[in-house]
């Protein structure tokens, strides 16, 4: 996982018996009730709690699982 200021990247394995979708909309409602349970300045703002966009960007990995991984490691330690 790589979280920069406007975008998030996170690399995980889906099992074929769940529905991506799902899962991704479970992700983020859990870290968006995490997220106002430690930061309650953010309720003025975010007062409906929608505090991810709608959508998400969704690509299968297969065989460059490998350049991937090195893409997000290097997102992050470029941020650092």
């Amino acid at each position: 996982m790589n979280i920069q200021e406007d975008h998030d990247h996170l690399l995980l394995s889906v099992p074929p018996k769940f529905v991506v979708s799902e899962v991704v909309g479970f992700l983020k409602g859990k870290s968006a009730i995490k997220i106002f349970g430690k930061h309650l300045e953010l309720k003025k703002w975010y007062w409906v709690r929608h505090f991810w966009a709608k959508g998400y960007c969704l690509s299968t990995v297969g065989l460059d699982q490998k350049r991937i991984r090195q893409y997000v490691r290097k997102i992050e330690e470029l941020s650092n």
